[in-house]
């Protein structure tokens, strides 16, 4: 492990760059191998890593690299040729460079047999070449040379601690302009009040009038003077701060590059996983952004690129029988206006299949089919965000477990952005996803409730209204208010924050109301009074109240009082754990009756110790279980009880689980019903042939939670 801290962060940051550097260069080189361009920057980022690893003594480092230089050293010089048993053992190098690089940050053991990786890149080059020294100064080729004297530093790197201390300065600044207004409107009404005072005298007589006029002067003109040195201050003051809250800005925005250089290497593994072939685009990642927008963006991205391979694309045989290219194309590109980042992840893969989405959505009990068929093309489109969809009829570790796509939803829409589906069946899809430049400032209105300030985001609130007493009622002891025509859930700001006692509205109070809105749910906040729209630069909570709920973080207004900044993802939480929410009628005591029934699951499983232990768990969650100790076992039981699913082993004596499975999707009474099959044959060919048999879920055992098991149980049944 590195002793000195700044060395070890640099070192890991520094390392990271140069890693990601080598893997966009290899993949670009492995689409266009005669590119030497991209070769000798993956030249320089090997030898960039090699000379870090050796000053801070990271020698295990200095000696993978070393490797990797030999094998380029030999593709530059014809001895190797570039191919993609070249690129998959440097990209094993890679795996174990950051396994070690981790090792001497944090001293956790990487567990790389260094030996056995030497040796592994030792045969990625056909003829043993010499690799160059760190002092060499020219690396050449016939289209020139790059020298190390034309090196320059484009970029500084900022710790995040000391933007944070800038900023802090910045708020207190913005905060001493306003104070500065407020103190100049004091002077002119105390200028005012002078006036009166001298007009007054001025209509009295005598000596002493005259004297009490001429020191009445004297102030009016110290306090002119006064006036205008705010004035000018004032001004340079505005100036700077504005200077400084730009410039802060633009230090923390980074460039999209940082997350997009993050994809390629994960889409030419799933590519090779699931046996398509892909082209993969990036452009734009020049475009600046905020380092937290970037840094929140980075699992919405991924897992929209991971359905768009998964799902999107089709396979290159299906492709040409389509008449298309055999190689599909992602493009992942970014761009800015004035005032919006965009990323866009466009397939050319088979596109959204409306049908399907409204299937499963009625499937997955989402929706009621009155619901669905009031919706839109575009609202149907948009399901594949809601939490717990899944078009997959297959569950993977990777796809079909109905998460995914709505913590795509979750994270733009906590970033203030939103997100735009635009597909055609057979075409391919396109997510438009538009995100704020930066999230310093925000725009609030400011309210107060039980004589506390508080603000709320503009971009959750939908109008803000004062509403008659008379149009509250209650819907299973919840306050609701009828809006235009439409129930609405009700509750005073203090009672959601627990601050007093509640309250019920009276029939001839007019009370100050908030339309909030949060993803398709909408609620209103009762407050004691609206006071006014400003924007207000918002501070995090310190890390030991960041779970205090309702509340994002605290601003300080221009009079020097500490105002919390409201969380309307939390606020609807507490909404939606109240009965009757957005309910306009009680539901029929069957479907109360259905509701509380309970599931009947038949676990098959030949293994009484694992047996036990599935029974337990899907007991422990309120499942009826019976069991059976074989396929045979299970046939003879489904023919006499009906059952809402079966989880099954695949190894099992007398009858294995894929016959079962295959008997089950024959027997037209229980063609339909979920079996999850739950064993230890992990391999791509083990989890084709449960997908072939016709089961819904195939779970690893090596990678066993029981949380999988349930989650998944809970969406197939």
């Amino acid at each position: 492990m590195i002793k000195d801290k700044e060395l070890r962060e640099l070192f890991r940051v520094e390392s990271e760059e140069h890693i990601q550097g080598i893997e966009k260069g290899l993949i670009q080189l492995e689409t266009n191998p005669d590119d030497k361009e991209t070769l000798e920057v993956i030249f320089r980022e090997a030898h960039s890593i090699k000379g870090a690893a050796r000053m801070v003594g990271v020698k295990d480092v200095e000696l993978i690299t070393n490797r990797f230089e030999d094998i380029l050293g030999s593709v530059r010089n014809g001895e190797t040729k570039f191919d993609q048993s070249v690129v998959d053992i440097i990209f094993r190098g890679i795996d174990a460079v950051r396994k070690i690089v981790n090792e001497a940050v944090t001293g956790e053991p990487s567990g790389v047999d260094l030996s056995g990786v030497i040796e592994l890149l030792k045969s990625g080059a056909e003829k043993e070449t010499n690799a160059p020294h760190i002092e060499e100064l020219t690396v050449s080729n016939e289209e020139g040379g790059y020298r190390i004297d034309r090196y320059r530093v484009d970029t500084v790197r900022v710790e995040t601690k000391r933007l944070d201390r800038l900023m802090t300065y910045s708020e207190e600044l913005t905060v001493l302009k306003t104070r500065m207004a407020h103190f100049l409107a004091e002077i002119n009404h105390a200028l005012e009040m002078l006036d009166d005072i001298s007009s007054l005298v001025l209509r009295k007589e005598g000596g002493w009038l005259q004297g009490i006029n001429e020191m009445t002067g004297g102030v009016l003109l110290t306090l002119k003077k006064l006036r205008d040195a705010a004035y000018e201050n004032d001004a340079k003051l505005e100036l700077v701060s504005a200077e400084l809250e730009e410039g802060i800005r633009n230090i923390r925005l980074i460039p999209l590059n940082s997350l997009f250089n993050l994809f390629p290497r994960m889409v030419r593994d799933m590519e090779r996983e699931y046996g398509k072939e892909i082209k993969f685009e990036i452009t734009g990642g020049e475009t600046m952004a905020d380092k937290k927008v970037i840094e929140d963006m980075k699992d919405p991205v991924m897992h929209i690129l991971r359905n768009a391979v998964d799902h999107g694309i089709e396979s290159p045989d299906v492709r040409e029988k389509m008449g298309k290219n055999r190689k599909g194309t992602i493009a992942l590109r970014g761009f800015r206006t004035d005032n919006s980042i965009f990323i866009e992840i466009q397939d050319d893969g088979s596109g959204l299949d409306i049908e399907k989405i409204k299937h499963n959505s009625l499937k997955q009990k989402l929706y009621t089919a009155d619901e669905v068929e009031k919706m839109t093309p575009e609202e149907i489109k948009s399901i594949i965000f809601a939490s717990g969809f899944s078009t997959s009829s297959f569950v993977t570790e990777i796809s079909g477990r109905g998460v995914g796509l709505d913590v795509v939803r979750t994270n733009v829409e906590q970033l203030k952005g939103t997100i735009e589906v635009l597909s055609k069946q057979g075409s391919g899809c396109t997510i438009k996803i538009k995100l704020p430049i930066t999230l310093a400032t925000v725009r609030a209105i400011i309210v107060t409730a039980n004589e506390m300030l508080f603000a709320v985001p503009v971009e959750f609130i939908r109008y803000c209204r004062l509403i008659s007493g008379k149009n509250f009622f209650s819907i299973e002891g919840s306050e609701t208010v009828s809006i235009d025509g439409h129930s609405v859930s009700a509750a005073r700001l203090s009672d959601i924050l627990e601050i007093n006692g509640s309250k019920s509205a009276k029939i001839d109070e007019r009370l100050d109301c908030i339309i909030i809105s949060v993803v398709d749910d909408q609620f209103c906040v009762i407050v004691d009074s609206i006071l006014d729209e400003r924007e207000i630069v918002l501070k995090p909570h310190n890390p030991l109240l960041k779970h205090v709920p309702n509340i994002s973080g605290t601003t300080m207004l221009g009079s020097g009082e500490l105002c919390m900044v409201l969380n309307p993802h939390d606020m609807r939480k507490v909404f939606r754990n109240r009965r009757g929410f957005m309910m306009t009628k009680k539901p029929e005591s069957g479907e109360m009756a259905e509701e509380l029934k309970k599931h009947v699951v038949l676990l098959v499983e030949d293994s009484i110790t694992t047996l036990t232990q599935e029974k337990r768990i899907l007991e422990s969650a309120g499942y009826e279980v019976v069991t059976a100790v074989d396929g045979m076992d299970a046939l003879s039981k489904l023919a006499f009880r009906r059952f809402d699913a079966v989880v099954s082993d695949v190894m099992m004596p007398n009858m294995d689980g894929l016959t079962l499975t295959e008997k089950i999707r024959r027997d037209t009474k229980c063609s339909e019903m979920p079996v999850i099959l739950v064993t230890t044959l992990a391999s791509d060919e083990d989890k084709k042939r449960g997908l072939e048999a016709g089961a819904n879920a195939y779970i690893a055992k090596p990678a066993f939670e029981q949380k999988i098991l349930l989650d998944t149980l809970k969406r197939l049944i």
